[in-house]
């Protein structure tokens, strides 16, 4: 077992303090997944967006004794951790790697190396089950396949395992000789080369070239020869390969492909004889990645009919963890079909990062082909479930039933998914977020189904990862110590309140603002602890933001003196002053300023946290001067308002558009709203931007029409000809505006756009299918990233932000992270 000491040699790292000797257990970048303190080594890793040494103060409070860190003088580190083995290195990420890099030495297992733009994920997965009848295999967990995730990924190597199959990830040139040094694959899969990251590369042949770098060493590496760039670069470089191909010669020949149904029947030509398999899959995104495990498997010379049998057994790859609204106020976390204890780690981290009241719920089946003895394999589990404080446990299965006597937290076991059900009693569970994570063959879909709220079928999915991606996509434009505020007012754009809180509150924004007090105290009953300024007080709700230690925005000279008169005296209140630079809709002006400071100077108990003011037109070029005439305005205003208070407040004038226009003017802190939620303001950089939300729903019912015939309500739709036209489950009540009538509007069935026919009604509307074969149960796209908000805000004289705040509270919203 690896040693703090041996790290010394490793990192060539300083010894700025050895208390005593520890094993290294555990390897640790995020303070928030702390699990076991014993045996936990914690590398304070300087980032773009965040500082790990930060978090050192608060680790060593719960456990932690041992420290990589890149920063901090020798005396200060030994005087603030008497008790910690403490190491000082130049570049804490790279010490990671050099430590994972030797724990990949220790072993001489074969590893099979991922790259390329699309698929990695898939076929990784996809080839750890076609390969686990005779390999126990070590995987990246989901997709862990960056500087950071790699080294994480490999540490998981242990003796029991016979493979390894790792995913490496580049965006930018010189990051692929750090992942190669860490993997050291045996072969490699390219998968394919596509558009993905191409801004990090000068072109499409730098960016082949750097991936190959993972390659360098390989006995053997498995790709598509119809991929010309990457052909080309391997034959140039003389790597041994193993090809298959549909329209050159290669190792396998595909000859023909055709689709009977939901399968695909390949056709190919290997070593002279022809043979053919079906693959469980009509997509050509998973006909090519069945491929590329196809290559493998026939370099392995498994027989044709366990192929065909391995692959007929193929299933669709989780690829999110989906968070969603359940009976009885649960949050239901889907994580149905991931099966291993890396997985299960990660999904327990966002569900103990879920601080909503009530307990934390797993419901867990056995864990298959972990490549560990079955009682070391759940005394693990039973360490990650008490980590993570799991309140209630319940197994699924004879094997985890065999040791429920491992398990602390109140538990209770069942045999199989329908003895769990029989047994279901929905008034059992309240107010929980409830974990499901199962392997497929225990469908505990039907799970997820039995605990769902039964809404209908329209949906607005919130991706967690592009609102991640978004936040710091803005964070990277602030100056270093300028605070972020983040609008999570009207139900946080459309998008979920609570949720999207909770992501922000998890990756340490400054501030949140909502708009009424209402939405601040379903905030804090929901366990955000953030400062959360409310900008539209009423006098009705003094009490409650007292209560709830919400800070009221003051904007008028009445407002503020209600607000004093609702003050207890022994308690200080934080207040923020609105200032009304040009704007004209609320706001005080340079005239209140006498009155408004001898009132405030009545009420000592009263701190003025911050001033700020909003610019009116931040979003067009054509009102740069007077955005920047606002700017003077409040900028020498809020100078007067600390004279006068005589102590500094933080000051904010930019909005997301702002951010973008006008950097130098960032202040202490900026405000971050639409552009959070995928809508570049200005229209000038919306391609740096991901869209958050998806809002779906289904075929209610297919017909025909004939010509001359109307469609809805006042007959607006007439058929022009004879038409197939689909009902579909949305209306103007679920937030569809009802000036996507007759044309105006369409939406996505299949990828092809059908335009609304007929007025929209109150709970559903008619689309014209005429040619495509569209079926009831179908899935429809109504805005996302291929129908964009800002489309179909142009098409009917809007902006996006209406549309994503008028998705009504009764579309379900579904949460998930890729």
């Amino acid at each position: 077992m690896l040693t703090f000491q041996q790290l010394i040699s490793i990192t060539q790292g300083r010894e700025i303090q050895f208390v005593q000797p520890q094993p290294v257990i555990h390897l640790l970048t995020d303070s928030r997944k702390l699990s076991q303190p014993a045996g936990t080594v914690f590398f304070a890793i300087h980032g773009k967006y965040n500082d790990g040494h930060k978090y050192l103060p608060q680790l060593y409070s719960r456990g932690v004794r041992q420290f990589v860190v890149e920063k901090g003088s020798a005396d200060e580190l030994r005087q603030q951790y008497p008790e910690a083995n403490i190491i000082l290195v130049p570049d804490s990420l790279k010490a990671l790697q050099q430590v994972a890099a030797w724990h990949r030495a220790q072993f001489q297992l074969p590893v099979i190396g991922i790259t390329g733009s699309n698929g990695k994920t898939i076929v990784k997965e996809w080839l750890a089950q076609l390969l686990s009848p005779e390999e126990l295999v070590v995987k990246s967990p989901r997709s862990y396949n960056s500087q950071l995730g790699v080294p994480l990924s490999v540490w998981q190597i242990n003796p029991n395992h016979t493979l390894g199959i790792f995913e490496a990830g580049i965006s930018q040139a010189g990051e692929m000789e750090q992942l190669q040094q860490i993997i050291r694959p045996t072969y490699g899969i390219f998968t394919n080369i596509g558009s993905a990251h191409d801004e990090g590369f000068v072109s499409r042949e730098q960016k082949v070239a750097e991936k190959l770098k993972l390659f360098k060493d390989v006995e053997l590496l498995f790709y598509c020869a119809d991929q010309q760039l990457l052909h080309e670069a391997v034959q140039r470089q003389g790597i041994k390969s193993f090809t298959w191909a549909r329209m050159q010669p290669a190792d396998v020949t595909i000859t023909a492909t055709t689709t009977a149904g939901s399968k695909t029947i390949i056709f190919y030509t290997y070593q002279g004889e022809q043979q053919q398999l079906a693959i469980p899959f009509a997509d050509e995104a998973s006909v090519e990645n069945a491929l590329h495990c196809l290559a493998v498997l026939l370099y392995r010379q498994l027989p044709v009919a366990a192929i065909q049998e391995r692959l007929g057994r193929l299933h669709p790859v989780a690829m999110r963890l989906e968070m969603k609204e359940a009976i009885n106020g649960c949050y239901l976390i889907d994580d149905t079909y991931n099966n291993d204890l890396a997985g299960l780690s990660i999904a327990l981290d966002l569900q103990a990062n879920q601080p909503q009241h009530g307990q934390r719920t797993l419901i867990l089946s056995d864990l298959l082909e972990s490549g560990l003895p079955e009682k070391n394999l759940y005394l693990q589990v039973a360490e990650l479930v008490q980590a993570h404080d799991v309140q209630r446990l319940i197994g699924i299965g004879p094997t985890i039933s065999k040791y429920s006597h491992l398990f602390s937290a109140s538990e209770e076991f069942y045999t199989s998914t329908s003895d769990f059900l029989k047994a279901f009693n929905p008034a059992r569970f309240r107010n929980e977020v409830i974990l499901v994570k199962g392997a497929r063959v225990f469908a505990f879909e039907k799970i997820v189904q039995a605990f769902q709220q039964k809404v209908h079928g329209t949906v607005l999915e919130v991706n967690l990862d592009a609102l991640l991606h978004n936040l710091n996509y803005y964070r990277a434009k602030l100056a270093p110590g300028t605070k972020l505020m983040v609008m999570v007012k009207a139900f946080a754009y459309g998008s979920g309140s609570f949720e999207v809180a909770n992501l922000l509150q998890f990756h340490r924004v400054d501030y949140l603002a909502v708009a009424y007090a209402d939405e601040g105290v379903l905030l804090r009953e929901q366990g955000i602890t953030l400062p959360v300024m409310v900008m539209n007080p009423s006098p009705d709700s003094f009490a409650k933001l007292q209560q709830y230690s919400l800070e009221p925005e003051i904007y008028a000279l009445e407002q503020l003196q209600a607000f004093v008169l609702s003050l207890e005296a022994e308690a200080t209140y934080k207040i923020h002053l609105k200032l009304d630079t040009g704007m004209h809709r609320l706001g005080f002006v340079r005239e209140d300023f006498d009155t408004l400071f001898s009132l405030l100077q009545q009420y000592p108990q009263v701190q003025v946290v911050s001033a700020f003011s909003h610019l009116a037109g931040a979003d067009e070029a054509l009102h740069n001067d007077f955005s920047q005439q606002q700017i003077a305005t409040f900028t020498s205003m809020a100078a007067d308002v600390e004279t006068r208070l005589g102590y500094s407040v933080t000051k904010h004038i930019l909005n997301s558009a702002g951010i973008v226009r006008f950097p130098e003017h960032q202040l202490d802190m900026v405000r971050l709203g639409i552009g959070l939620y995928g809508v570049e303001a200005t229209g000038a950089e919306q391609e740096a931007l991901r869209p958050v939300s998806t809002l779906k729903t289904t075929v209610s019912q297919v017909k025909s029409i004939k010509q001359g015939d109307t469609i809805g309500y006042s007959r607006k739709g007439i058929a022009d000809a004879a038409k197939t036209i689909a009902t579909i489950a949305i209306g103007y009540a679920d937030g569809y505006d009802r000036r996507f009538s007759n044309g105006v509007g369409h939406v996505l069935i299949d990828g092809q756009r059908c335009h609304v026919i007929g007025n929209v009604c109150m709970d559903m509307c008619m689309v014209d299918v005429t040619g495509l074969e569209v079926k009831a149960g179908d899935e429809v796209v109504v805005f996302g990233p291929q129908l964009t908000l800002l489309e179909l805000a142009q098409s009917i004289g809007t902006i996006p932000y209406e549309l994503l705040t008028n998705v009504s509270t009764r579309v379900k919203r579904v949460f998930y992270a890729e």
